[in-house]
């Protein structure tokens, strides 16, 4: 018969608490086409020196309910993983996410990389019932949808 005690160890109980900071008004509110979010990202993340992915959640009605920083990285690229996204829209209740970063460069043409990561997003948000509706590239002046380029939403 062993008499080999069960080694203790700690457990440690989680608590998620969501902080809401207040942030300028954001117009438009419902996203209808391609261009209110553009509009949207352009004055959020427009002429930022250093590139920021964000993820805006949005109801089922297509309304946005909340913006969050996923990340800010340096002059040409920042890191984006798909549970960092996800995080954020399941703790918000999303129904739908928009994402979208900037090029500080001021040419929003996407890079192979951007279409990557729109494809690897699109693909967990089916898994988990959240559908990515576009990835918009802000750049200088203007931004650029990749839904409607058919690039990353094929």
């Amino acid at each position: 018969m062993s008499t080999a005690r069960a080694e203790a160890y700690t457990l440690y109980a989680v608590r998620f608490e969501m902080v809401r900071e207040t942030v300028p008004q954001i117009e438009p509110r419902t996203i209808r086409h391609a261009k209110d979010a553009g509009d949207l990202l352009l004055r959020l993340i427009g002429g930022k020196d250093r590139e920021h992915f964000v993820a805006l959640a949005l109801n089922t009605q297509h309304e946005v309910t909340a913006a969050h920083v996923v990340s800010i990285g340096g002059l040409a690229g920042a890191p984006v993983h798909p549970r960092e996204v996800f995080k954020f829209a399941i703790a918000m209740s999303a129904a739908a996410v928009i994402i979208g970063h900037n090029h500080p460069s001021g040419n929003p043409e996407p890079s192979h990389d951007d279409i990557l990561i729109t494809e690897q997003l699109r693909a967990a948000g089916r898994l988990l019932g959240i559908e990515v509706l576009d990835h918009i590239i802000v750049g200088e002046r203007r931004t650029i949808s990749l839904r409607e380029e058919r690039k990353g939403f094929g």
